[in-house]
Parts: structure tokens; C-alpha cells; sequence
């Protein structure tokens, strides 16, 4: 109910002006909407999938396989030749190859090799690397960098959607920001309203100049002027908004005008980004996205040198098989049989210890990189907390100041009621406590965008 609702309030829909909070929009619910239905959010996600996708893809390097090589020649009604190479082929994890084939031939002119049996030959047989490929190769490494891609992909996905989130924080903020500058604007609009009023009442009694009524003239076009402007803030801040504003099935949204900010966002916010704990107790990096990325490209960068490490050794690979005939399978004659030797080996091997070295330097720079942003993110959660904890204090500062200020704004105006004042120490004071407030509202956002900037850096949209 409450998700239709909300979706009836985007599309325009009206709702009771006796119930204020029912069209506060709150900033968890936002981040709810951006978390589950924005698409950048959606394409963080499809990195796991792709990333599960690419593990099936390296495990298909283990998949049995089925060979068929058929020729057949024929020409003048005599068949030259029939040749049929069939095979079944099963990959095992350590590099060894079994073996199972079928082989039949005949014809006139066939090549004397080929001659089998009538009834065809049968062989069962492995082949074992005895150097290259035995303890590590290029199918076990590709499914264990696979593996090490999914673990990766996890922590990218955080990063990217954390980034996500982040820029509609700051939207969201903005337009907080913007609505309370409308509504202030407004607020003393009237005030200047009902001054000039008041003026022209006084000064059609006699009791005050002419000229008074020209100043109060200027203060409420100028009221007039920063209403607009901020109207024109406040709508381009919603436009903004509505980029991070999405349902299923893609659809966007558009922000009704019916929807205001939370209002008591300054007490919330640290609970809906989980950084009051972070405030009052030490935030372990050990398991940081960043972190574990780049732990996780070590371990692949790892493999990477061990396969190449591994190509220093000569090629040597051993096959046997045995062989009979169909009808022979229960008769096993193991002096029938087949052997191959296969062996490669450079004699310099340059290009494997030039590729060898290459992985080690890939290997310790991404170390370099890990030690440099365990240091940075430290000391970014250290100086994030400090800015926090500062603008803690100027909030109590910048309200005790515009308490002041309207303090003096309301002396002021008793004065001037008893004829001690004037309209332009009035203005003055009244100006005060609008830059004061414009501040105090500035601050506020200031620390919405600290928060969010340390939930940035944490790293955590879950």
C-alpha cells in the first residue's frame, strides 16, 4: 500500500493538507528506491553475473569431448578408402587426458598405417604432462582466476553502487537545501508584506515619512528577487532528483510538488548510513571493497605467475593406450598397445623469463597499490570523522547565532514600536538574521554531505 501510495504521489496525486507528514518523503525511503530500481544499481549487480558466467565459461575447459574425423573416397565404383577416427576425451583437473577411441578403415588403395582389423580397432589410453601443465596450466588456471573474478566482482559491485547512491545522497541533499531556502524566502517575503503595509498605514497617519515606505518598497523586492531565484534552485534540485527516481520495469519518476524533504533529517541521517557506529568505534578496513579488489587481482596476478613460472619447465608429454579389437575387450593382451612422447624445450627460454618477470612486477605493484589505500582510507575515515565532529560543534554554534540574531531582530522591532527605532535598523537586523539562517542551513547540508561522503568511503550499500 505504501509503495502505491508513493507512486500516486509521484504522478501528481493530491493528498489531505491536514496530513503533513504523509507527503514527506524521507531519505531512507529514497535510498530505497535508488537501491533496488536504479539501473546504474541493476549493472553493479550484472558484474556478479557476468562473473559467474565467465567461471562456466573457464570450467568448460573440462567438459568430455567427442571427436569424429570421417573420410571416404570414391571414384569409378571402387572406394579408394574409408577412413573413421572416433574419440572420447575427459580433461582431469591435474592436466591428464583419458582417452577412449574407435578407429575403422578399409579400401583399395589405403595407406598400409591405416590397415585395421575388419571389424575395426578399440583403445583405451591416457596422456600425463610430465612437465608443463601437470601441477598448474591454462584451463585450471582460467577457472581459478574465474573463481577469483566473482570475489572481485562482489567488491566492484559495492564500489559501483556505492557511487550510485552517493551522487543521489547529494541530490537529495540539494534539494533539502534548496526547499528550506524557498521556505525561509517565503516566510520573511510576508514579513516584508505585512511591514510595507503597516508603513503605509503609518505614514497616511502622519507618523512616519514619505520615504520610509521607498525603503520597505526595496526589502520587499528584494524578498521578491531571492524567492524566485530560489524557486528556480528548488526546481532544477527536483529535476535533479527525478534522475535517481525509478520503479520496475524501468520506468521513471517524476517528483510531485505534494512531496517535501524529511524535515528531521539531521537526526536520522547517521542511522540510515550506519556512521554513528563508525563515530564511536574503530571501522576495520580488512574487509573494505577496495581492499578486498585488490587482494582478490594479487591472487589472480599470482596465478598468472605461477603459469608462467611453470612454462620454464620443458614440454613433456607421455601417452599410452591400449588397443584391441571389439570382440577382443574381455581378452586383455596388454602387448598390443600405443606410445607417444611428445617434448619441446627452448634452449634460451628468454620469452618465458621475460613473461615470467612481467607477472612479478604486475604482482608487486598491485602489492604497491594495496599498502598506498589501506593508508589513504584510513586516513580518509580519520579526517571524515574530524569534519563531522566539527561541524557537530558549529551546528550548536550557528544555532545559538541565529537565536541571537533574532533576538536582536525582535528588540528591534519593540523599539521601533515605541518610536526609538527606524525602519533601516530594522532591515538590518532582520538581514542578519537571514544570512544567519542561510548558513545555518548551508551547515546542515555541509553535514549531510560529510556523512554521506564517509559512507562513501566505507564503502558499504548493503
Amino acid at each position: 500500500m505504501k509503495h502505491l501510495f508513493l507512486a500516486f504521489l509521484f504522478f501528481g496525486f493530491v493528498a489531505s493538507a491536514q496530513d503533513i507528514n504523509s507527503k514527506e518523503f524521507t531519505y531512507t525511503e529514497f535510498l530505497g528506491y535508488v537501491k533496488k530500481y536504479h539501473p546504474l544499481v541493476k549493472n553493479a549487480n550484472l558484474e556478479i553475473n557476468k562473473a559467474q558466467a565467465n567461471l562456466m565459461m573457464a570450467r568448460g575447459g573440462f567438459d568430455p569431448k567427442i571427436e569424429v574425423d570421417f573420410s571416404k573416397k570414391q571414384f569409378k565404383d571402387t572406394e579408394y578408402y574409408s577412413i573413421l577416427n572416433s574419440s572420447f576425451k575427459i580433461p582431469t583437473w591435474y592436466g591428464i587426458e583419458i582417452k577412449a577411441g574407435f578407429d575403422n578403415s578399409e579400401g583399395v588403395y589405403l595407406n598400409p598405417q591405416n590397415t585395421l582389423p575388419n571389424q575395426g580397432l578399440t583403445s583405451l589410453g591416457v596422456t600425463v604432462p610430465l612437465g608443463q601443465g601437470l601441477f598448474i596450466n591454462q584451463r585450471m588456471a582460467d577457472v581459478r582466476k574465474a573463481k577469483m573474478q566473482i570475489q572481485l566482482s562482489q567488491a566492484e559491485r559495492k564500489l559501483q553502487a556505492i557511487v550510485v547512491l552517493y551522487d543521489a545522497s547529494l541530490a537529495y541533499f540539494n534539494w533539502k537545501k534548496n526547499f528550506n531556502e524557498v521556505q525561509l524566502y517565503e516566510e520573511y517575503n510576508k514579513n516584508a508584506q505585512i511591514r510595507l503595509k503597516g508603513i503605509q498605514s503609518l505614514i497616511k497617519q502622519g507618523d512616519k515619512p514619505a520615504i520610509d515606505s521607498v525603503e520597505a518598497g526595496i526589502i520587499v523586492k528584494n524578498r521578491i528577487l531571492n524567492l524566485e531565484d530560489s524557486k528556480l534552485k528548488l526546481a532544477k534540485a527536483k529535476l535533479e532528483l527525478a534522475n535517481f527516481l525509478w520503479l520496475e520495469n524501468n520506468i521513471p519518476l517524476e517528483l510531485s510538488d505534494e512531496l517535501i524533504p524529511e524535515i528531521q533529517l539531521e537526526f536520522t541521517i547517521q542511522e540510515s548510513l550506519k556512521t554513528n557506529d563508525l563515530l564511536n568505534t574503530d571501522f576495520s578496513i580488512t574487509n573494505h571493497p577496495k581492499i578486498n579488489a585488490l587482494q582478490s587481482k594479487i591472487d589472480m596476478l599470482n596465478v598468472e605467475r605461477k603459469l608462467k613460472a611453470n612454462m620454464l619447465l620443458p614440454k613433456i608429454d607421455v601417452g599410452y593406450s591400449y588397443i584391441s579389437e571389439p570382440s577382443y575387450l574381455d581378452n586383455y593382451q596388454f602387448e598390443d598397445y600405443k606410445i607417444g612422447l611428445d617434448f619441446y624445450f627452448p634452449l634460451f627460454l628468454r620469452k618465458e623469463r621475460g613473461s615470467l618477470k612481467l607477472a612479478k612486477y604486475k604482482v608487486q605493484e598491485t602489492e604497491f597499490a594495496l599498502d598506498l589505500e589501506k593508508v589513504q582510507l584510513t586516513n580518509k575515515i580519520n579526517a571524515q570523522k574530524m569534519e563531522i565532529e566539527s561541524l557537530l560543534r558549529q551546528k550548536e554554534l550557528i544555532k545559538s547565532l541565529v537565536q541571537d540574531n533574532l533576538t536582536m531582530l525582535n528588540s528591534e522591532e519593540r523599539l521601533f514600536s515605541f518610536g526609538e527605532s527606524s525602519l533601516f535598523l530594522i532591515n538590518t537586523r532582520e538581514n542578519n538574521l537571514v544570512i544567519a539562517q542561510l548558513s545555518k542551513i548551508a551547515l546542515e547540508n555541509r553535514f549531510y554531505i560529510s556523512n554521506s561522503e564517509l559512507f562513501k568511503i566505507m564503502a558499504n550499500p548493503d
